[in-house]
C-alpha cells in the first residue's frame, strides 16, 4: 500500500474512532444547578403552603404537588381592581400574599364590603360552579400575590383524576357553607340591631 493510500486508510480508520465514541455527559454550570434547586424549593414551598389551605384540605402532598402544577401566579397592586361586578367568571382564586376586598353595590348607590380575603383563603368559585356572572367586585386593599385555577383546569382534573376533583368539590363546599353560616349570624346580629334601634325610638 502506497503512502497516500495508507494516509486515507488512516484517516477513514481515525474518523470511525470518532464516530464510536460516547456521547460526553453534560452537566448543568454551577449557576443552572442552583436554579434548578432553587426551582425545587420553590415548588415544596408552594405544596406545603397549599396543602395548609382549606381548598387542599385532605388531599395527599403528591396530588397538591400535581394541582399546583396548573396554578398561574397573578400579582394585583393595591386599589386594581381584579374583576367587577358582573363579570363572566372563569377562574377562581387563592391567596398566597396581601388582601382583597369583595364588594356588592347597593341600589343607594354605595358599595357593601361583604369579605377581607387574606393569605390561604380562596374566592371566586361560585361563577364556576354556577356559571353566572361574578355576584361582587374584588379590588386588592394591598399588593397581593394570587394563584389561579381556571374552570378548563378543572374539567381537566375531572378527566384526569375523578377522585381528587371531587376532594376539591367538597372541600369547596365545607367552605361556602362556612360562609353561609357566618352570613346568616350577621344578619341575625343585624336585624336585633335594627330592633334595638326600632325600639329605642318607640
Amino acid at each position: 500500500m502506497g503512502a497516500r493510500a495508507q494516509v486515507l486508510a488512516g484517516g477513514r480508520a481515525a474518523e470511525q474512532c470518532v464516530r464510536r465514541q460516547e456521547p460526553a455527559l453534560l452537566l448543568p454550570s454551577p449557576r443552572g444547578l442552583s436554579l434548578i434547586c432553587s426551582a425545587a424549593m420553590a415548588a415544596e414551598e408552594l405544596t406545603a403552603f397549599l396543602a395548609k389551605t382549606s381548598f387542599f384540605g385532605g388531599l395527599t402532598p403528591e396530588v397538591v404537588g400535581a394541582v399546583a402544577g396548573m396554578l398561574k401566579e397573578k400579582r394585583v397592586s393595591a386599589g386594581e381592581l381584579l374583576f367587577a361586578e358582573g363579570d363572566t367568571g372563569k377562574s377562581m382564586y387563592i391567596v398566597r400574599d396581601g388582601a382583597l376586598i369583595m364588594k356588592r353595590h347597593c341600589s343607594g348607590g354605595t358599595d357593601a364590603r361583604l369579605l377581607m380575603m387574606r393569605p390561604g383563603e380562596f374566592f371566586g368559585v361560585t361563577s364556576l360552579i354556577e356559571m353566572e356572572p361574578r355576584p361582587f367586585s374584588c379590588c386588592a386593599e394591598k399588593d397581593s400575590l394570587l394563584y389561579e385555577l381556571t374552570n378548563l383546569d378543572l374539567y381537566k382534573l375531572y378527566k384526569s383524576d375523578t377522585k381528587t376533583y371531587i376532594l376539591l368539590l367538597q372541600n369547596i363546599a365545607r367552605e361556602l357553607c362556612r360562609r353561609l353560616r357566618k352570613a346568616g349570624e350577621r344578619i341575625a346580629a343585624l336585624e336585633d340591631a335594627l330592633h334595638a334601634a326600632a325600639g329605642k325610638q318607640g
